[in-house]
C-alpha cells in the first residue's frame, strides 16, 4: 500500500485551508482547528513548510502563516517533499546509496524508477489551487462553517 505520512496529509490540509485565505495570515492554532490536526503537530509542519519556502511567518498580535507563493505556484510535491523527503517508493530509487541488497543486480530498479517518475510527474501536475477547488466542509474555518450554515435551508 502507498500512503503519505500523516506530515505530509496533515500538511496538504492545513495549505489547502490557507488558500481560502490568501493574502491573510492565520494562527497555527486557527490551522489546527480548521484541519483538525493537533496543535503541537501543526506547529511542527507549520515550521517545516516555513523552512521550505512554502509559507510566509509573521509574529505578534496580528501575526501568523500565509502562502510564500500564489497556490497556483505550489504543487503538492513540493509540500510532499518538504515534509518527507524526496519522493521515492523504494529505496533503490532514492538518491544515495540504498538500503536493498540486490540493488545492483534487480531486474525492477529501472521499471520502479518508471513508476516513481510517474508518480512524481502526476503530483508535479497538482497544485495547492487545485487542491483547494472543493474543500470538505471538515476543512472550512470556523467563521466559514457559520456561513455554509446560514445558506442552507
Amino acid at each position: 500500500m502507498i500512503r503519505l505520512s500523516k506530515l505530509s496529509d496533515y500538511g496538504i490540509a492545513m495549505m489547502t485551508a490557507l488558500v481560502r485565505h490568501e493574502g491573510g495570515q492565520r494562527s497555527a492554532s486557527e490551522l489546527a482547528e480548521a484541519t483538525g490536526v493537533p496543535a503541537a503537530m501543526a506547529s511542527k509542519i507549520l515550521k517545516q513548510l516555513c523552512r521550505a519556502g512554502l509559507l510566509d511567518s509573521c509574529r505578534g498580535a496580528r501575526g501568523g502563516y500565509g502562502l510564500a507563493r500564489p497556490a497556483s505556484a505550489v504543487t503538492v510535491a513540493e509540500i510532499i517533499e518538504a515534509l518527507d523527503g524526496p519522493i521515492a517508493l523504494t529505496a533503490c530509487i532514492e538518491s544515495g546509496s540504498g538500503d536493498c541488497g540486490i540493488e545492483t543486480l534487480c531486474p525492477a530498479r529501472g521499471n520502479w524508477q518508471r513508476i516513481n517518475d510517474a508518480i512524481r510527474g502526476a503530483l508535479s501536475d497538482i497544485t495547492l489551487a487545485d487542491m483547494a477547488e472543493t474543500i470538505p466542509e471538515a476543512f472550512l474555518l470556523p467563521e466559514e462553517r457559520r456561513d455554509v450554515a446560514a445558506t442552507r435551508p
